[in-house]
Order: structure tokens, then sequence, then C-alpha cells
């Protein structure tokens, strides 16, 4: 009776736990945001770096490493659990304040956002994985979409307090104390706070079920990346919307300072998109109710509206109102589009299955960012927001021709029976 009753799922039995989880993720967005509006402009104002595509690099090499890391941080933590993993990230997140303050070239700034990459994967996707452990399928939407209100809302007031630090002091080192702290903290709450969540995703396994139970990691790969249609329109979507992480993180802060906005009001507009962020918490709970497919499709267009309006308007209140719509619209699909993988992915290979699709997820990071920066290294920066805002469309007909819902209760997706099990059993049985 009593370990049925440690082994229940739900938010509110193990909130404590579930506290924590959010508590990391807040601190693993800070660690992003807080080089969301300085080190851009760090590159081009103290390391001299002349060229756009150049500083586009950092985000390059943090979107390929993300995305990769990302794929096994799923295999690693359905097999040795989530807490190591998590444990792991942090390690890595512990000399990036160093590296940033000390750092000589731009090169030493790539390489830092090299172990940001790897902090990134590991931390969030065990955050993730861990809340969607605690809440079970019923609350689902619900805790991804607390766990991307809380991360973003980190990355927000990352941008915003160290575009005030920066304006106020200078751009190193004073900025990144804050991040050293930040860091230090989650390691600590990381190694004897947080407790493994592995065991509650085997309450929701049906011993009588066996049809879609211990895919192999060649055919999760397969499943999520092109062997269901479904899947494969999450994937590609968040894919393309990455485009609008990286050009927030790339070119919005060089386009405004451009347009001679100060490095605070840049933190501040680029807050205001993260800061919308937080209204996943509504957006994924209003997908437990209605599906997945309706907020992500609305998502994915008012997106693609609001970084188009940005080059078609002048005046810092309209570009953070038009930040701030853009915002909306991730809120919308963002949570949602993480769902749709975790709604059909069977318990025992859903991490991984999580992995794959926040794989090509992410590296819209690194492919955004070499779009981005040629756009605006050879064309001009408005050039970067077009393109954008044009593939933000053409990615939500997509969803729209080929998602099914994956809602458990209503949806209308059905999984692809697993290619290689039953010629397997059929050999045995000859």
């Amino acid at each position: 009776m009593s370990t049925e009753t440690e082994l229940k799922q739900g938010i509110r039995e193990h909130f404590g736990q579930f506290s924590l989880h959010v508590l990391l993720v807040f601190a693993t967005g800070l660690t992003i945001g807080s080089e969301r509006a300085v080190v851009p402009v760090l590159g081009r104002d103290v390391l001299g770096v002349e060229s756009l595509f150049v500083i586009g690099s950092f985000v390059v090499s943090f979107g390929f490493v993300k995305a990769l890391l990302n794929l096994y941080a799923g295999k690693w933590g359905s097999e040795y659990g989530r807490k190591p993993v998590l444990i792991l990230g942090w390690v890595t997140a512990l000399p990036l304040p160093v590296i940033l303050i000390f750092a000589p070239s731009w090169g030493w700034i790539t390489v830092g956002n090299i172990l940001l990459g790897i902090n990134q994967a590991l931390t969030w996707s065990m955050a993730i994985n861990a809340k969607i452990d605690i809440a079970g399928p019923e609350q689902r939407g619900l805790a991804v979409g607390i766990d991307e209100a809380f991360g973003y809302s980190g990355v927000a007031v990352g941008a915003w307090v160290t575009g005030i630090i920066a304006a106020q002091t200078n751009l190193r080192p004073e900025p990144f104390y804050f991040l050293a702290v930040v860091v230090v903290l989650a390691f600590l709450i990381s190694v004897f706070l947080i407790k493994e969540t592995v065991q509650l995703a085997e309450v929701e396994i049906d011993d009588e079920d066996h049809h879609d139970a211990n895919l192999p990691f060649k055919e999760v790969l397969k499943r999520a990346t092109y062997g269901d249609k479904t899947l494969f329109a999450a994937a590609q979507a968040g894919h393309i919307e990455k485009f609008v992480d990286t050009l927030f993180w790339l070119a919005v802060p060089l386009y405004l300072t451009s347009q001679g906005v100060g490095i605070a009001a840049v933190g501040f507009v680029v807050g205001v998109h993260s800061a919308m962020y937080f209204l996943q918490i509504a957006t994924g709970g209003l997908a437990d109710r209605i599906g997945r497919r309706p907020p992500v499709i609305a998502g994915m267009f008012l997106t693609g509206a609001g970084v188009l309006g940005m080059v078609l308007v002048e005046g810092y209140a309209l570009w953070a109102v038009l930040s701030g719509i853009s915002g909306l619209g991730m809120a919308l699909l963002y949570p949602n589009l993480m769902t749709v993988p975790g709604d059909a992915a069977h318990p025992t290979w859903r991490a991984t299955g999580m992995g794959v699709y926040r794989m090509w997820r992410d590296s819209g990071y690194g492919v955004g960012a070499i779009l981005i920066g040629l756009s605006m290294e050879f064309l001009n920066a408005e050039a970067a927001f077009y393109m954008t805002a044009a593939l933000m469309f053409v990615s939500g007909a997509i969803v729209y021709v080929w998602m099914e819902e994956t809602h458990p209760q209503f949806g209308t997706h059905e999984s692809p029976a697993p290619a290689e099990k039953p010629p397997t059993q059929v050999v045995a049985q000859d």
C-alpha cells in the first residue's frame, strides 16, 4: 500500500520535487538569458569582431552541440536516470562565467558556448522529463507548460538583469558575476536536493500492452524523424521555430543597437519576447482541454506575423509590442509541440523520443544562425526577419496539413506499428 502511494503520479503528490525542478529550469533559463543581450554586443564593441556571420558562430556552436546532446540526454536519462544527467549538465556550466569574463578573443566565446550547449541540453532535457514523470498523462500539457514558462521567464530575467548591469557598469565582467552565482546554486541544488523520478514513469506502463514498448534506439530515431507524419510535422516545426529564438538572440540586439537603441532598452525588448513564454502555463493547460494541434497552428502563424511586423514599423514601443506578439505565438506553439512526442511515445522510450524531437528542434539554432548570419552579412538585418517569418508561415502550413491530434483522450493520431518487431516474431515462431 505504501509503495503504491509512493509511486503515485501527480503534481500535488510530489509538489516539493516538482517545485525544485521548476526552480532549476528557471536557473537554466537565467544561464542562457545572461548571454542574450550582452554577448553579441560584446563581440562587436569589445572584442572587435566586424563580421556579423562570425558573431553568429557562437550560436552555431551552441545549437549543434545542444541538438546532439539532446539526443543522447534522453537516451542517458532512460538508462542511468534523470538526476545523474542533470548534475552533469550543471558541472559543464561551472567554467562558463570564467570564460566569458576572461576570454581574450571571440574563439573563446565560441568554446564557452559549446559548454553552454551541453549545459542546456542536459539540464533542460532532464527538467522536462522529470516533470512529465511526476505529472502523469492527465497533466502532461500543464507540466510542459510550467516547465517552459519558468524556463523562458528565466531567459527574460537573465537578459533584462544583465542588460541593466552592463548599462550601469561594463559589458564585462560585472554581468557574468550574476551568471556565476546562478550556476553554482543550481549545481548545489541538483546534488543535494533533487531525487530520481524515472521510477514514476514506470507507473504508466501497462504490463498487458507490449505493442509499442521497448523500441530500440534506431527505431525511435527513425519514427520520430520521418516514420510518423505527425512526429515529422512536430520536428520540422520545432526546427523552424528555433530560427525565431536565434533571431532574438543574434539579430534583434544588433538590429536595434544599429537603430540607436541603448543596451538596457535592447535587454528589455528581448526580455519582453521571452517574458511572454510565461503564458505557457496557460497554453499548456489549455492543450490538455482542447488538444495540442489548435494552439500549435495558431502559434506558428502569430509568431511569423510578429517577426515580420518588427521590420515594418519604427519606434521602441512598437518594437516591444511586436516582440511580445511573437512571444505570445511562441507560448502557444512551444510547449504543445513538445507535448506531441510525449503523447505519442510509450513510457519505456519517451525520454529517448523527446530527445530525438529536441535534437531536431535545437539544431534549428545552428541552421538558423548560419542562415540569419549570412542574410545579415550579405544582404541586411531586415532580410533575416523576412526569411524567418516566411519559414514560419511555410512550416505552419505543413503542421496544418500533416499533424494529427495526439491528446491521449480525444486524439486522432495512431502510432505506426514497429517495422522490425513483427518480422522478428514470425521468424522466431518458424
